[in-house]
């Protein structure tokens, strides 16, 4: 395969940085990684300190998350205002946080409290901002399952899940009202597993193939990534809203996977993720937003073996905690090496002192 060397600085490119997982290299290392690389974008689950002090006086771009249990106390204003002056407020001067995800996935719970919560918590968050004289900075959000659309093809058809829209339409107004985007995370290796017989891997995977037509705008589609962001640009345009603009917060490909998880192997997420890459440095936009060019979080920088769920949940890392890369994208960067005093390095070196000790004893002892 011939790769193609990315220089990915001022493109809308980032990797979302995962830790579910006992093995991770140190954050200091992370961000040695990370500026090696020359990614300027992260997105965290979280709003770890370590992370965002390790990554002081850098490039580097940051939306942070609140976890899906928090929400509920996200309603009262005082505890949102706590939030950000407790994990915010002490970084933003020296690390650039540029977005919070109040929550992730939220819809897939089928849980009607959570659902409930997740405007009044987004709500809260950005008024806490304003207040602070931090809202031209940061921007409020939450990521969504592909799956809160009800249909997706062709694209132009795109509609959300009649149960969500009640949460959805006052969703998309809040968005409209402070100019956020709306955040998806979408997977053509799902639709792609479930469906091999049916669904072209090349079209998944960004190669040459006839690709598809939408019949009801003549749009023509080579991939099924951009396909699902204009179905959300038409579920949108369903609810009233132009004015809203997608980004995918997550998309990549699995390395390794059960063996009823067709397609996760190396090869396939190499070809993925490189493809992508080349269309991000093209600042492509979909057939139905040319103008717009496509802004994508890759998911993930390490696996993570701690993640539950299919193998395939635990292979999606570009690098393996060790630093070493998965496959070859393009991407040129290193992790530095780790001074590591092992056990049998100290048992060793203990060891060699009590020698040195007793030969020494010995030693004043005959002279004696």
């Amino acid at each position: 395969m011939e790769y193609l060397f990315v220089q990915t600085c001022g493109l809308n490119f980032g990797i979302n940085y995962g830790q579910k997982a006992n093995n991770l290299p140190s954050h200091s290392r992370v961000a040695s990684l990370i500026n090696s690389l020359n990614v300027t974008r992260i997105k965290l689950y979280d709003a770890d300190p370590n992370v965002l002090s390790a990554f002081s006086n850098s490039d580097v771009e940051f939306i942070i998350g609140l976890e899906d249990e928090s929400l509920q106390s996200m309603r009262d204003p005082s505890k949102a205002q706590n939030w950000i002056q407790n994990h915010v407020q002490p970084y933003i001067s020296q690390t650039k946080i540029t977005c919070i995800t109040v929550g992730n996935e939220v819809f897939n719970y089928n849980d009607t409290q959570l659902s409930a919560n997740l405007l009044p918590a987004m709500q809260s968050v950005y008024n806490a901002l304003v207040s602070l004289g931090l809202a031209q900075e940061v921007t409020v959000t939450t990521a969504h399952s592909f799956n809160i659309l009800a249909t997706s093809f062709p694209p132009s058809s795109g509609a959300f899940r009649q149960d969500l829209i009640q949460y959805i339409q006052p969703l998309l107004n809040f968005h409209a009202q402070i100019k956020s985007p709306f955040l998806i995370n979408a997977y053509p290796f799902f639709a792609y597993k479930d469906n091999p017989d049916q669904i072209s891997l090349s079209y998944v995977l960004f190669q040459p193939n006839p690709g598809s037509t939408d019949p009801y705008t003549n749009l023509h589609y080579d991939n099924m990534l951009y396909a699902q962001i204009d179905a959300v640009y038409a579920a949108i345009k369903a609810l009233g809203h132009t004015d809203i603009e997608v980004r995918i917060s997550e998309t990549g490909w699995p390395s390794k996977g059960d063996p009823d998880e067709v397609g996760a192997t190396p090869e396939n997420a190499e070809i993925y993720n490189s493809n992508l890459l080349k269309r991000i440095e093209q600042k492509q936009g979909t057939p139905a937003k040319p103008s717009v060019p496509i802004d994508i979080f890759v998911f993930a920088l390490f696996n993570e073996n701690m993640k539950t769920g299919p193998l395939s949940e635990r292979n999606y890392g570009l690098y393996y905690p060790d630093g070493t890369p998965v496959y070859n994208i393009g991407l040129q960067g290193y992790l530095p090496e780790m001074v590591i005093e092992s056990k049998s390095n100290a048992l060793s070196i203990n060891f060699l002192i009590y020698i040195c000790t007793c030969l020494m004893l010995t030693w004043e002892l005959s002279r004696q």
